[in-house]
């Protein structure tokens, strides 16, 4: 499935839409916005994993959805009370979140930051 951009972030993560399927899951990818004098992210770790979350969450049928938010500029990002941070609770950059439902609650089953991206191993192991 493709990479989405469209996605409307819920108010907290226990509202994420998780497919009500057998194994159904959402992934949401918390990066960098993109500057606006280099059209580039302003996060260096964001620039260096998005190839390999692009090859991961590829066309292919058997690919999932991931649901990219951007979490605005570096001045944004940086002040301790921003409704990532503390709602979300994602404190560094990417951060990519998996979502499903278990005994019937929305729970985090998984994130993988910067080195876990990187590493296609843990990356795939992630997607399944």
């Amino acid at each position: 499935m493709p990479i989405s951009r469209s996605m409307t972030l819920p108010k907290s993560p226990k509202h994420v839409n998780v497919p009500n399927i057998p194994n159904g899951k959402t992934y949401i990818a918390f990066l960098s916005s993109t500057d606006p004098d280099t059209h580039q992210p302003w996060c260096p770790d964001v620039q260096v994993t998005w190839p390999h979350l692009t090859a991961a969450f590829d066309d292919s049928p058997r690919s999932p959805l991931l649901n990219i938010i951007e979490v605005g500029g570096r001045d944004e990002w940086r002040q301790p009370d921003n409704d990532y941070r503390v709602t979300w609770n994602i404190n560094e950059l990417p951060t990519v979140v998996r979502y499903e439902r278990v005994n019937g609650e929305i729970v985090e089953t998984m994130r993988l930051v910067k080195s876990g991206i990187l590493k296609s191993s843990t990356l795939y192991d992630f997607l399944q």
